[in-house]
Order: structure tokens, then C-alpha cells, then sequence
């Protein structure tokens, strides 16, 4: 194997590790190389240069063959969002319990450190830890970073999240045989067709599900089901990405029926 080849394999392994998406993944790719081929396996990258990234705004920071010091896992830290990943490899050095202690004393959670590939080169992982354990909170600062008002054209994202009533509200270990699932999915009365209330991820639906609750705009939402970007394009209705509350004054809400089986397997 040419050592380019091998190279994209190293890189292509730190693919699995990028956080879920949202509408744009903000990715800092430290060596310069690894964002281009990152691209192909995740086509919701959005590569920034080291000069346009602010403190607290990353999503994720990669990191190929770079010696890894404690000045540049504090400014990776200092640039990652709540819960943003540093993920790195290096391939000529061996897993070791050394590495996943550098990161934690570096401020580090969640560290992964495992073979890149086949037992060749080690990977490691690390998330910038939550300043809070609520979890409503952590949901809202997530949901925070993603943009409002979004249409299909500037939405970059492989999926879609509706709000949905499901049919029987039970679950999974509660329902028989005989039990036939419905979804209904919020939507926006509107002619000639409805308009769904989409979300470009779990947090950002999360988020702007509570308080519209509270506020009494959605009513007996038990599921938020995620979509593809494929099957949203194939759907009549039309899409409103990451309504904010405001823009819902004076709309009626509705629920139109959307096939469970078209929904992708949960896996956040």
C-alpha cells in the first residue's frame, strides 16, 4: 500500500469519531490535509481556517502525524464548543495508557484512545467537557449554535428531524403483534400543501420543543424521528428548517401523516 493510500485510511478512521450533524459540522483541521478527504465520508463539513475560528465555536478539530503538546490540546480546547471533539492519529506511535492521561489532564472527557487501523497507529478522542450536568441547558447551548430559518438550498446536513405524534404512545417493550404504528408530524397549515417544521438535529428539535410546549404551540409530540436528506427531497410538503418560535405567530399547527418506515434507525 503507497504510504498516500495509507495515509487516507488513517484519516478516514478519524471519520467515525466527528460528533452527529447539524446543519454544518465547523471543523479546524490542524495538519491542513485531512479536511479534503474527511469531505467524502462527511458532506456536511464545513473546514475553517485557524484565523476565522472563534473561542467556544468548534464542533470538532482534527489532527494527523502532528506531535501533540499540552499548548495545543489547551488552544484545541479553547476553540471547541460544549461537547466538541479533538480527534487525532498518529501512525507511528502505539496505543498507551500515557496518552489517555495527557488528554485528561489536559481537560479532556469522553477519551477514546484505540488503534487506527488493523492495530497499526493509534487514535484518540477527546470531548471539551459541559460547564453544567443539566441536560436542558446542555441541549440549548448546542442548539444555540446551529442557524435559524434554514431552507433545503442552504441547508448542508445529511439529516432531518420532525416532531412527531406517534400511535400507539407506548413502548417498544409494552406494544403486541397486533399494533400498528402511525406517525403524524407537525406542519404549518398552508396551501396548496403543509409545511413541516424540520430541525438539522436532536438538540436543535430538543430545544425548540420545550419551550413551545410550555407555550402551548405543540401539543402531544412523543417522538422526534429522524429523516434522511434523500427521503426529505422526495416529500410534497414544504420544509421550514429550525423555526424559531416567533416565526410560528399567528400559524396554525396541523399533523400530517409520515411513514415510520422512511424514518432512519435511531442512533444518537
Amino acid at each position: 500500500m503507497t504510504a498516500l493510500r495509507l495515509r487516507r485510511h488513517f484519516v478516514l478512521a478519524m471519520a467515525k469519531q466527528l460528533p452527529p450533524s447539524s446543519a454544518s459540522l465547523r471543523l479546524l483541521d490542524l495538519d491542513g490535509g485531512s479536511a479534503a478527504i474527511l469531505s467524502e465520508a462527511r458532506a456536511d463539513l464545513q473546514p475553517l481556517p485557524r484565523t476565522a475560528c472563534q473561542p467556544n465555536s468548534l464542533d470538532a478539530i482534527v489532527a494527523y502525524d502532528l506531535p501533540l503538546t499540552s499548548e495545543l490540546l489547551d488552544e484545541a480546547r479553547g476553540l471547541l464548543r460544549e461537547g466538541g471533539r479533538f480527534i487525532a492519529v498518529q501512525p507511528r506511535r502505539r496505543v498507551s495508557q500515557q496518552l489517555g492521561e495527557f488528554l485528561s489532564d489536559c481537560g479532556f472527557v469522553r477519551i477514546l484512545v484505540e488503534p487506527a487501523l488493523d492495530g497499526l497507529g493509534v487514535l484518540m478522542r477527546g470531548e471539551k467537557p459541559h460547564r453544567t450536568r443539566e441536560a436542558q441547558k446542555r441541549i440549548q447551548t448546542v442548539a444555540r449554535t446551529e442557524a435559524d430559518s434554514l431552507d433545503m438550498q442552504r441547508f448542508r446536513g445529511r439529516y432531518l428531524h420532525l416532531l412527531i405524534q406517534q400511535q400507539p404512545n407506548r413502548p417498544a417493550w409494552a406494544r403486541t403483534a397486533e399494533d400498528t404504528i402511525s406517525w403524524r408530524a407537525a406542519a404549518i397549515a398552508a396551501l396548496p400543501q403543509p409545511i413541516l417544521l424540520a430541525f438539522s438535529s436532536l438538540p436543535k428539535a430538543v430545544g425548540f420543543m420545550q419551550p413551545a410546549v410550555l407555550a402551548g404551540i405543540v401539543r402531544d409530540v412523543n417522538k422526534v424521528g429522524k429523516f434522511s436528506r434523500e427521503t426529505a427531497q422526495t416529500w410534497v410538503f414544504g420544509l421550514r428548517i429550525n423555526p424559531t418560535l416567533e416565526s410560528l405567530h399567528g400559524e396554525r399547527l396541523v399533523y400530517i401523516d409520515i411513514d415510520p418506515a422512511s424514518a432512519e434507525a435511531p442512533d444518537e
